[in-house]
């Protein structure tokens, strides 16, 4: 077992590279104007209808979308593929797991993570999107497949949509990286 504390110890040294300001600025905008425009369509058009557009993985994607841009995390197919994937998966667990919340959890965000790996569309807020498809309570669960459109695909299309506004304004910038 030494080799597996020796790894544990990580293989650099010092802090990640410092940003510029304006790549901090640039990433503030984006993240700004796009969870900006997702809670106010969600609370102008949504809310009234019990609909919910936010959910906290938009926060994680924005952070990717905006701060990452050229992760290949942060790309569209990645984006809305693993939010989407992820709801599928964790409605489904809910839906046949309910009645073990620990093993509907741990069975959505690692079937998740799989489905993400073997379809090329891995987003790390994809796992937060399929757990709270299990533990997001009465209104979450009452929207049973409609989750997966209602907010999981719908709201990463708005972020989408401001991320490629936005990270294409400064000439240091550019997203996509790759579409497809």
């Amino acid at each position: 077992m030494p080799g597996l504390f020796a790894k544990m110890r990580g293989t650099t040294r010092g802090s990640p590279p410092r940003v510029s300001n304006e790549e901090i600025a640039w990433s503030w905008i984006g993240a700004f104007i796009g969870i900006a425009a997702v809670a106010l369509m969600g609370q102008s058009y949504f809310d009234s209808h019990d609909l919910p557009l936010m959910i906290g993985s938009f926060g994680a994607s924005a952070v990717l979308v905006y701060g990452a841009v050229r992760s290949p995390l942060a790309q569209p197919r990645n984006l809305v593929g693993g939010h989407l994937i992820s709801a599928a998966v964790g409605v489904a667990c809910w839906k046949l797991l309910h009645q073990y919340p620990w093993f509907a959890e741990a069975v959505a965000v690692a079937t998740a993570i799989a489905l993400m790996h073997a379809t090329r569309t891995l987003h790390p807020p994809g796992g937060a999107t399929a757990l709270i498809a299990v533990i997001g309570g009465p209104q979450i669960h009452e929207l049973g497949f409609l989750y997966v459109l209602m907010p999981a695909t719908f709201g990463p299309l708005i972020l989408l949509a401001i991320g490629l506004l936005v990270n294409n304004i400064p000439k240091s910038r550019r997203y996509p990286e790759i579409w497809l």
